[in-house]
């Protein structure tokens, strides 16, 4: 009974739009998560099919019960593998069995199907049978890659070295490689499960889709460095900032849901990650003048999003206007944020992410906060990931369950414009082109505050450092020295030809 109370909660929660599904289902504290997940997933997938059976059986009249627990029940009954309930519940859905199976067969035989997938919508369909690789990111504040590898190798597992393309990630029980993309993470069979594995009760491996990993790892802040994650909850995303710092410096970590930060903080303690503030506050009102905040030098900002890259999560049984009406409220919230965000005094970067495959969400939000916000660019990321944001925004990530073996993901990297560029005192020999010293590289990044939002003007400095600008500018100082130590040798000798013409006058 517990099982099915729960995720009816879950699912009345994720409907009224209190959190993503699968944060739901981990701040539940349900004792068997993996089932709870399954049940929920696959409820919330066979949604549409389920209320239609519900209703054409006046199921909840005669019973009495609430829509949630009925959804949770009737797909039990039908479509999963039988109810797990005894006492009055099994006696009472064994009552209507017979019509409710009556009403599955006729829908069947309505839409010409066999199978009960077959009635899912078609887009839902696609991605029924995507079956991903379990994902782990070896958590460095506990342990090292190679030390992870061997602990598996010793408990059983077949390791087959570094994947060298998206082929290598389908793969046997048993066996796991180490990601081709990003250093720490390990790829292993679709249900592989680790809830109940040492590594990750110990904290040492932390159960992340890959695609996840992939804000922490672009912004890359250096340890010492002191940076916001801006709607962190449930924290793996922290957790992985904190291990690419070392622990050492200040990381601030805000959440709105007092439970989920409660989760999250247990989160932490078990991945041993020490630097952090964790505060249960709205983002948007965090002061970025704040002399708490003065040293802020970069932002993860994972705002609340549709979730539709979510492989188990899709809007389809939505109405198109209510799916629009959505989108647009939530891009109007991520843009705020986003712009919030940019205010810190001393940002350098802020990596922007959602679990969402729309353009409204992704690259219509960056461009819009772009150009509100000239003194920032774009950074191009990781030339050899498979999948670009859409035009014109090309320098952004995007993944999906096809093209990268991912749940569907964004991310986007903002670089505040090096302000020693502008500032950049005048060469001591005058040189006919002002533009070509500048640190920026072509002038256009300069004269045209909104180019970042084109894929060309900033691809010919790909992911430069506020370090790699201070070196070109010691570069090009050396060379205006070297012209004026060249002229210097010349004028002296002018000077002594005038001294010898003026003493062979007065000769």
């Amino acid at each position: 009974m517990a099982l099915y109370i729960k995720a009816a909660e879950v699912l009345e929660k994720a409907e009224m739009k209190q959190g993503a599904l699968k944060t739901l289902v981990y701040d539940s504290k349900f004792a068997n998560i993996k089932q709870l997940f399954a049940l929920v997933c696959e409820t919330e997938k066979f949604s549409s099919i389920l209320e239609e059976i519900i209703e054409s059986t006046k199921l909840l009249k005669q019973t009495k019960l609430k829509i949630h627990l009925a959804k949770v029940l009737v797909y039990d009954l039908l479509i999963g593998r039988g109810l797990k309930c005894g006492g009055s519940w099994k006696t009472m859905m064994m009552k209507h069995r017979s019509r409710l199976q009556a009403a599955l067969a006729r829908m069947k035989v309505k839409q010409n199907v066999s199978k009960n997938g077959d009635l899912l919508p078609v887009s839902v369909q696609r991605v029924v049978g995507v079956q991903l690789p379990r994902y782990a990111r070896v958590n460095t504040l506990k342990t090292t890659v190679e030390d992870a590898v061997d602990y598996l190798k010793r408990d059983g597992f077949s390791y087959m070295g570094q994947a060298s393309s998206l082929e290598d990630l389908t793969m046997k029980r048993k066996d796991f490689v180490l990601d081709l993309h990003l250093p720490e993470v390990l790829a292993f069979s679709p249900k592989t499960d680790f809830h109940d594995h040492f590594l990750y009760k110990a904290g040492h491996i932390i159960l992340q889709d890959k695609a996840s990993c992939l804000p922490a790892f672009l912004l890359n802040p250096p340890p010492g460095s002191h940076l916001i994650d801006a709607c962190a909850a449930p924290g793996n995303k922290t957790s992985h900032l904190a291990a690419i710092m070392k622990n050492k410096g200040r990381l601030f970590a805000f959440d709105l849901d007092a439970k989920r930060l409660a989760t999250m903080a247990t989160l932490l303690l078990r991945a041993g990650v020490t630097c952090q503030q964790l505060a249960n506050q709205d983002f948007l009102k965090v002061d970025p003048d704040s002399p708490q905040f003065k040293d802020v030098e970069y932002v993860l900002l994972d705002p609340s999003c549709s979730g539709s890259g979510m492989v188990c999560l899709r809007d389809d049984a939505s109405s198109a206007d209510d799916v629009q009406a959505r989108l647009a409220s939530l891009a109007s919230f991520q843009l705020r944020c986003l712009n919030h965000g940019l205010k810190f005094p001393r940002l350098k970067r802020l990596v922007y992410s959602t679990c969402s495959i729309h353009r409204q969400e992704n690259e219509d939000v960056v461009t819009a906060c772009l150009q509100q916000n000239p003194g920032f660019r774009l950074v191009p990321l990781l030339a050899q990931w498979p999948e670009r944001g859409l035009e014109p925004l090309t320098q952004c990530l995007r993944a999906s369950t096809t093209k990268t073996r991912t749940h569907g993901f964004f991310v986007a990297l903002l670089e505040k414009h090096s302000e020693a560029g502008n500032k950049r005192p005048e060469p001591a020999v005058q040189i006919s082109k002002p533009e070509a010293a500048a640190p920026l590289g072509p002038s256009t990044c300069e004269k045209r505050p909104a180019a970042p939002l084109g894929p060309s003007t900033c691809e010919k400095r790909p992911a430069a450092s506020e370090e790699e600008s201070e070196a070109s500018e010691t570069e090009d100082t050396p060379t205006a020295a070297a012209e004026q130590a060249d002229a210097t040798p010349g004028k002296k000798k002018r000077r002594k030809r005038t001294k010898k013409k003026k003493a062979a006058t007065v000769e």
